[in-house]
């Protein structure tokens, strides 16, 4: 028996069938082990010696390691088949120090679709793990885990603010910077004029263009009306240029403009869009058959292989449009960010249309499918060609133009159309006199960039070079998770806590936020992952100005003070202030704490009930449990504790306080006047509590085996 092992459990069954009975397909269900959080300041990294990195197996993947184990003690071979790039390389590489295979021998499968063809050449042309794609993840893990821990453990401490990151805090400060100048934009006036002209009987839009020989440019009413006053009443055609034009289909899609496309056609956020491609690229049940319908979806390349155009491509769009439609390969400008390691993403079949496999699929799998298929397709189709006409009408020193333009070969659009084509024109001679039926001014400010959205971050981070492919959807998601930024509709908008940890960043960790410097630590790892680059020249180049500006951060960085409510605490007496928790929420609590535990819960208009506490004469109220159900309850909670469900049944009476002697006394407790510590129990520790519990919270820990050792 040969064993295959995968990512994911969804390749199983699809691969296991194109192998055969002799082959068993495993999942890793992806990384099997991580940095642990041993070692100085919990990095699992030992930084005084060569950054050696101390892994352990993930809690939750215990059993599937043994599992692995097991069958590779069975299996006469072992086959790695771990995803395409980085990662799915490292998680090789930890499957085979973890399965104590032999790493420089033991076979790494690369495929990029899931069909019979890929899987078996695959199998004819195996290859061993790519040490330096390893050293490049494992160099980037690093970093990340460096910064992460460190720059988050000083915010957490002093500001409250959740975290930072390599990539999540220089998206965030693009998110940020975006917001402020929208903020600080002044909107300017501006106007334009259009008239409709008759032609034939029917109306034409014309755009005012010159007045007198000048650009028109008017920023006021009174300067439009000057112009209106000297308006003709007839136009006269002074020019008509026509221009044969040619366009050129789109590239296909990579990871970034899939996303951008999804989300400006159906509005799916990013995380949405990958889990339907990663669906997608796993298989679907295809009329009996389990397979692969994309190529893999996380690639910044543009570049479809010959044999993809070659064998499916250009016999697909001769049969079905005829060859002329046919057009060639093309591939996009390169620039120093884009890695190239796979091809863009296509479908795995030409035959496989949208229209064949949207009745096995839902209907947001076929959207994301058809855009996939169709931009695959139509980049190898010939460009469309059209003829552009550009008319020039002239009266009373004023200068208009219409544009039209009509199709002379559909190309590509007839596959799918761009959309870019203007209405065509009616017959016109130079000369010709046409009347004006109608003139519409139209005021209009300048508006500022708009806000970044879930589609526009990502190719503003592909165009810097932050990030990866693999890394676009998670990076957005964690900022919208940790509340750095919210998502209305999928406008993204920065946080207070948002914008006030870029501040901070700026501030103290400036390269962090600094896009070139992100970028620049993205190319260091493509070059090391090239074997351009040394690993320990690269951590060193990483961690020693990192350390260094940690450190001066350390001492200068000052704990952000809480601001005062103006109120009291109920329980204590003692002043309430505005706080955070660690995940940068706000929230109202005591200065007391530790001895008061008191938190201000959100203000809720209490709906009255009409009727007084029968245990303390304060007004009953209605309330809600956590499970949502109605109660009605004592307005003085938590100082009583008297409520009944609607029913009018009270609550189930709580055990009895214990009635506490002179014995079990251990000293008076410093917070209240009439009350005594006395040892309480809390799971399998004991501690020192008031007798005035729940109107004093003074506890202390103590030693279970002497109970009094609180007394110091």
């Amino acid at each position: 028996m040969k064993l295959v092992i995968v990512e994911s459990p969804k390749k199983c069954q699809t691969i296991a069938r194109y192998l055969g009975d002799d082959f068993m397909v495993m999942a890793s269900q992806g990384h099997i082990r991580d940095l642990s959080t041993h070692g100085k300041g919990g990095l699992g990294i030992d930084l005084e010696n060569g950054y050696k990195p101390d892994y352990e197996i993930s809690k939750d993947k215990f059993q599937i390691v043994a599992k692995l184990r097991e069958a590779c003690k069975k299996a006469e071979t072992v086959y790695l088949a771990t995803d395409p790039d980085r990662e799915g390389e490292a998680i090789s590489w930890h499957l085979a120090e973890v399965l104590h295979l032999p790493v420089k021998s033991t076979s790494r499968l690369l495929f990029h679709e899931i069909t019979r063809p890929a899987i078996e050449e695959a199998m004819k042309n195996p290859l061993h793990i790519d040490q330096r794609l390893v050293q490049a993840q494992e160099a980037r893990r690093m970093e990340d885990r460096i910064i992460g821990f460190r720059v988050s453990s000083l915010l957490q401490k002093n500001l409250k603010i959740p975290s930072a990151g390599r990539v999540q805090s220089a998206t965030l400060a693009m998110i940020v910077d975006r917001q402020e100048k929208i903020n600080a934009f002044v909107p300017e006036e501006y106007w334009t004029i259009e008239v409709n002209v008759l032609i034939g009987g029917k109306p034409y839009a014309a755009t005012l263009t010159k007045v007198d020989g000048q650009p028109f440019k008017a920023s006021s009413k009174e300067e439009v009306d000057a112009i209106l006053a000297r308006f003709p009443q007839e136009l006269t055609v002074t020019s008509i240029v026509k221009t044969p034009k040619s366009i050129a289909p789109k590239l296909p899609l990579t990871t970034s403009s899939l996303q951008q496309e999804a989300y400006t056609k159906y509005h799916f956020s990013n995380t949405r869009i990958m889990t339907l491609a990663q669906g997608l690229y796993e298989g679907k049940n295809i009329a009996g058959e389990h397979v692969g319908l994309i190529t893999y979806m996380r690639t910044d390349s543009t570049r479809l292989s010959p044999n993809f155009f070659n064998k499916h491509a250009k016999p697909f769009i001769e049969e079905r449009f005829g060859s002329e439609y046919v057009g060639t390969l093309r591939q996009g400008k390169k620039n120093e960010n884009i890695q190239d390691a796979h091809e863009a993403i296509r479908p795995t079949g030409t035959h496989r249309t949208p229209e064949i496999v949207a009745q096995f699929l839902t209907p947001d799998e076929t959207k994301i499918y058809r855009l996939i298929y169709n931009r695959a397709m139509v980049s190898v189709m010939a460009p469309k060609k059209i003829e552009s006409t550009s008319v020039v009408l002239e009266g009373n020193g004023m200068q208009f133009s219409i544009k039209g333009s009509r199709t002379l070969f559909k190309g590509f659009s007839i596959l799918m159309d761009d959309g870019e084509e203007e209405a065509s024109l009616p017959p016109m001679e130079e000369g010709a006199i046409y009347g004006i039926s109608a003139v519409n001014p139209q005021q209009k400010f300048t508006k500022p960039e708009p806000p970044y959205n879930e589609a526009s971050i990502v190719k503003a981070m592909e165009e810097n070079g932050i990030g990866r492919p693999s890394t676009y959807a998670t990076t957005i998601s964690t900022l919208i998770k940790r509340k750095y930024v919210t998502a209305t509709k999928g406008v993204l908008a920065p946080t207070e806590t948002g914008v006030k940890s870029i501040a901070v960043l700026r501030k103290y960790f400036p390269d962090i936020v600094d896009t070139h410097y992100t970028a620049g630590m993205e190319s260091t790892l493509d070059n090391l992952a090239e074997g351009k680059k040394d690993f320990l020249q690269t951590m060193d180049d990483f961690y020693l100005p990192f350390e260094k500006t940690y450190n001066e951060a350390k001492k200068q960085m000052y704990q952000d003070p809480d601001q005062l409510t103006g109120e009291n605490c109920p329980l204590c007496g003692k002043p309430l202030l505005y706080k955070r928790n660690r995940k940068g929420e706000k929230f109202i609590g005591c200065s007391g704490y530790p001895h008061c535990h008191y938190v201000q819960k959100e203000q809720v208009e209490s709906e009255p009930v009409g009727e007084n506490c029968p245990d303390c004469g304060a007004p009953l109220v209605y309330k809600k449990s956590k499970k949502g159900e109605k109660f009605i309850g004592c307005s003085r909670f938590p100082s009583c504790h008297y409520t009944r469900n609607l029913k009018g049944d009270s609550a189930k009476p709580k055990p009895e306080k214990k009635d506490y002697t002179e014995k079990d006394y251990v000293r008076k407790c410093p917070d209240c006047a009439d009350g005594y510590l006395v040892v309480k129990k809390y799971k399998r520790r004991d501690f020192l509590g008031c007798t005035n519990y729940p109107n004093c919270h003074h506890f202390e820990w103590v030693d279970s085996k002497t109970k009094k050792s609180g007394d110091n």
